[in-house]
């Protein structure tokens, strides 16, 4: 079909889709806004070609975008954390958002054991001490996850995948989260409080929202067991940056592993890069191979189902 034919443009703030992807949109014109779009690449590219549908990779829609747009009816993310996208200005304009949820679900929870267990064992500090020449057989003690507690920050699709992990290493498993309806076996739903008072490894799997920013601060941090593992997999505002570095700093906690940040991309120089017990990682947990296809088919299927169910109306 050619770009005349086509019914109308979806616009993705990345430089490519899975191929996979691109079929299901073989209809609409595909405009690509390259690998890290600022608000005003969007606003020239929204305003040129009016698309009808955004697929979010990379960066954010603001109001502005979506007022100089009047063809545009779906926002999707390619992935599950729509925190980048203004919904209430979405919501306001009749906007639909879309999320792909689940998709990179397996891919999230691979990562966040991937950082518990580089936490507790120390991968790549004695990886570096290794490196250096050192053999620290006689000095150094991993710790040992069996019949510890691992605290979960919610419970949706990516928490569940990690508890069940958990429950095969023998670990305790508990988890907060409001919307969560029903625990499965072996995992015991708890308030916050709890969470933070058991927890040898605390796992954040929440979206972040107005009333959850910074809930890891000093106060939190403190109610925390000496030595315990951080991990966020989720967002990075979820996490006070400054006390966490001064938690590390001081050996309340043993370690931290970070996938996400305040401010993305990481800006240099960081006060974590000079943090030697925390494993960074550039907010990849949900980039694998299988979860490339997963995110791409899902954000290209919750875009068509929005236009076709439009047009139908039509």
């Amino acid at each position: 079909m050619s770009a005349a034919a086509k019914k109308g443009v979806v616009l993705v703030t990345g430089v490519d889709l899975a191929p996979q992807a691109v079929e299901i949109l073989r209809d609409y014109e595909l405009v690509f806004a390259g690998a890290k779009p600022g608000e005003d690449d969007m606003l020239k590219l929204s305003e040129q070609y009016q698309p009808m549908g955004i697929i979010v990779r990379y960066g954010g829609v603001t109001s502005r975008v979506m007022d100089v747009n009047k063809s545009l009816r779906v926002i999707s993310k390619h992935g599950t954390g729509i925190d980048t996208i203004d919904s209430k200005a979405a919501q306001e304009r009749g906007i639909v958002v879309k999320a792909a949820v689940g998709a990179n679900a397996p891919a999230v929870a691979e990562h966040t054991w991937a950082l518990i267990l580089g936490c507790a064992k120390s991968v790549a500090h004695l990886d570096g001490r290794m490196r250096q020449g050192h053999w620290d057989k006689s000095t150094h003690k991993s710790l040992e996850l069996k019949d510890r507690t691992i605290g979960l920050i919610g419970f949706g699709a990516i928490g569940k995948r990690v508890a069940r992990t958990a429950l095969s290493m023998d670990m305790h498993v508990i988890a907060h989260d409001p919307y969560a309806k029903e625990a499965v076996d072996g995992v015991q739903l708890v308030d916050l409080d709890t969470v933070f008072a058991q927890s040898d490894v605390l796992s954040l799997h929440c979206p972040l929202t107005d009333g959850n920013k910074h809930m890891i601060n000093a106060q939190s941090l403190a109610r925390m067991k000496d030595g315990a593992i951080l991990v966020n997999t989720a967002r990075g505002g979820l996490i006070d940056e400054k006390a966490l570095i001064e938690a590390l700093n001081s050996g309340k906690l043993r370690s931290a592993g970070l996938d996400s940040f305040e401010k993305e991309p990481f800006a240099i120089p960081h006060p974590l890069q000079h943090v030697s017990n925390v494993i960074l990682s550039p907010h990849i947990g949900g980039v694998s191979d299988n979860a490339y296809v997963a995110m791409g088919t899902g954000a290209a299927s919750n875009v068509l189902a929005v236009l076709e169910a439009e047009q139908a109306l039509a």
